[in-house]
């Protein structure tokens, strides 16, 4: 699709939002962004701006239409978020088929363009360019090129490459209508227990910096925001990676940060290095900072997006940042799916109802409202008198400008034919496929036959990976009788988990493989050695599987070829471990969750 134009008596081609026949500032693409924002909204209705303070969860359907069935039930129909709610960012979840979703987003900006004002909407995304399904987190790539989780770049330590990934997930991204990435997320990996750990740079502070600039150069444009760019929502404001017992802070038992390292600024650190390189919007940690004080002032213990210190004390006034700030997901409401629910992640204001829930947090310093359906609070906190209709514009004029400088007041549109041969290309996935072989890591390779790399044309077995695979990358399939070498593709364990909406997708928990875990690596043994391929999504204690192990080799979001690619070519596996893999448990339990490789005696360093 095209946008409708018009074109002024001076010859400017514009497109009429409004319908009203003539070019008003804010459809004048030749003024500036605060001009336009400036028109706009001495035009917007109370309902419209509060529309725009609002993030919703919306559904896709298969056919990439807005009338047939959605593709995940229960949602509010998108056209109701549009058309009466007012409501312009859209967080997609599942998504069907490039050219559907192409499709999918022209209709949506069609249904935008026939409101009153024309506000053009912007789809937002969690990460999903790897292999990880947590619809509460990040999605597997399916459609698009497939690469390591981020904790798989942070072990290949090299930002050219997460640059390579950033603008190549930007193309993919705008070809399908998406130009808002809810990531990078620049938490440091330093509780070895967190499940969140995969979606991090490591538990270097120095290079998720580097790592992060590098990743907001390549989504949003080294000169700043433009009609090829995607918006970039750096997360979790100011550092969420020291949850106490490793516990995430989506549900109620993972509440807590604690400093007790005094560590604050270590966290810290890689959000001052993005904020200087500037980004677009800040998602603020969803925990409680426990015993944190900064200046000599006592910080209260409320989640961080209700935090008035931490969010215009720090963030805006300290840190000098201009952008949107949004809430992560569900901080007012609690969210229910399929029979399962999740209480709203309210932490330290659980008491407060939902309009006093809302108040607190713009006055905090929130603009936005992720995973949240109702713009109603935002009118009624106005017309009390509880909210003024200035600090609503402050947030309006914030989240248009977003838009206007990312091109969508001018033109919204997606070419599907394009989008097909974009997304998901040969190129894409073969730079893909590259990092997921370079991002894997030998952390043990023994003396005992045979070593990596393994000679092609091995008999080898492997329970995990088919045999069509084994012969496509230049082995011989063999049954475990006749194996010169076993490969087995295992992942790091976790604590079963499923009270609460969310939590089965969550690894969280202990990180000691069960005794059966190990008996079958020790029969396997017997036969031929074992090359143990292990999913480290956090740092597993790999310590019982040494005995029974020739060679581990660690990935973290990786396809069966890649896994083979990299046993088989000398040299190809180049990752290092981006945290430490502890020795035990109770090292584990001593150490400081804000501190960086605090246990006593790691059984491997990070960096190796």
């Amino acid at each position: 699709m095209t946008p409708k134009l018009s074109r002024h008596h001076d010859g400017t081609l514009y497109r009429d939002l409004n319908g009203n026949g003539v070019m008003d500032a804010y459809e004048n693409p030749n003024l500036s962004v605060a001009e336009r924002v400036d028109d706009l909204i001495g035009r917007m209705s109370l309902a419209e701006k509060a529309g725009l303070m609002i993030h919703s969860i919306v559904s896709v359907n298969a056919a990439g239409d807005l009338d047939s069935p959605l593709m995940s039930a229960g949602r509010v129909p998108a056209d109701e978020f549009v058309l009466n709610r007012h409501v312009t960012h859209l967080n997609v979840h599942r998504i069907p088929d490039p050219r559907s979703m192409a499709r999918w987003s022209n209709q949506i900006q069609e249904l935008a363009e026939s409101t009153p004002l024309g506000i053009p909407v912007t789809i937002s995304t969690d990460p999903r360019h790897s292999f990880t399904e947590n619809w509460g987190a990040s999605f597997s790539a399916e459609h698009l090129s497939a690469w390591p989780e981020p904790i798989g770049l942070g072990a290949l330590s090299d930002e050219d490459t997460v640059r390579e990934f950033a603008d190549i997930a930007r193309q993919e991204y705008t070809a399908l209508g998406i130009r808002s990435a809810l990531h990078p997320t620049l938490d440091v990996a330093t509780e070895p227990r967190w499940a969140r750990q995969y979606s991090t740079f490591g538990q270097s502070a120095e290079q998720v910096a580097r790592f992060g600039v590098a990743y907001v150069d390549g989504f949003e444009g080294v000169d700043g925001l433009s009609s090829s760019s995607v918006a970039c929502m750096a997360k979790h404001f100011p550092g969420g990676g020291p949850q106490r017992d490793g516990e995430d802070p989506h549900f109620p038992y993972g509440r807590e940060q604690d400093y007790v390292g005094d560590m604050f600024e270590y966290h810290l650190a890689p959000f001052r290095r993005v904020l200087a390189r500037g980004v677009s919007a800040i998602m603020p940690s969803y925990g409680i900072p426990i015993g944190l004080s900064l200046d000599g002032e006592r910080i209260e213990e409320v989640a961080f997006g209700f935090n008035r210190q931490i969010l215009t004390g720090l963030l805006r006034e300290q840190l000098g940042f201009q952008g949107v700030i949004c809430s992560d997901w569900s901080l007012i409401t609690e969210s229910r799916f399929g029979g399962a629910h999740l209480p709203a992640r309210a932490w330290g204001v659980e008491h407060l109802g939902e309009l006093d829930r809302v108040q607190r947090a713009v006055e905090a310093g929130c603009d936005q409202f992720g995973g949240e359906d109702t713009p109603s609070w935002i009118v009624e906190l106005v017309e009390s008198g509880r909210l003024s209709e200035e600090r609503v514009d402050e947030s309006v004029r914030r989240l248009l400008a977003v838009k206007f400088e990312l091109g969508l007041f001018d033109d919204p549109y997606v070419d599907e034919d394009a989008a097909v041969e974009i997304v998901g290309s040969s190129q894409f996935r073969a730079a893909g496929h590259r990092a997921q072989v370079h991002s894997a890591t030998v952390v043990v390779d023994s003396d005992d036959r045979p070593s990596i790399p393994v000679a092609r044309g091995s008999r080898m077995y492997s329970p995990e990976i088919p045999d069509v695979e084994i012969s496509a990358a230049g082995f011989a399939p063999a049954t475990l009788d006749e194996a010169e070498v076993i490969v087995t593709r295992i992942s790091a364990p976790f604590d079963p988990r499923d009270e609460y909406l969310l939590e089965p997708a969550f690894h969280a928990g202990s990180l000691e493989f069960a005794d059966a875990d190990v008996e079958r690596l020790r029969t396997l043994s017997q036969h031929a050695p074992v090359i143990v391929v292990i999913h480290l999504e956090r740092p597993a204690l790999l310590a019982p599987l040494l005995p029974h192990s020739a060679a581990i080799l660690a990935v973290y979001g990786s396809s069966d070829a890649a896994v083979l690619e990299a046993l088989a070519t000398e040299g190809a596996a180049r990752g290092s471990l981006p945290f430490d893999v502890p020795r035990s448990l109770d090292e584990i339990v001593a150490a400081r969750s804000d501190v960086p490789g605090d246990t006593t005696s790691p059984l491997f360093r990070a960096g190796v």
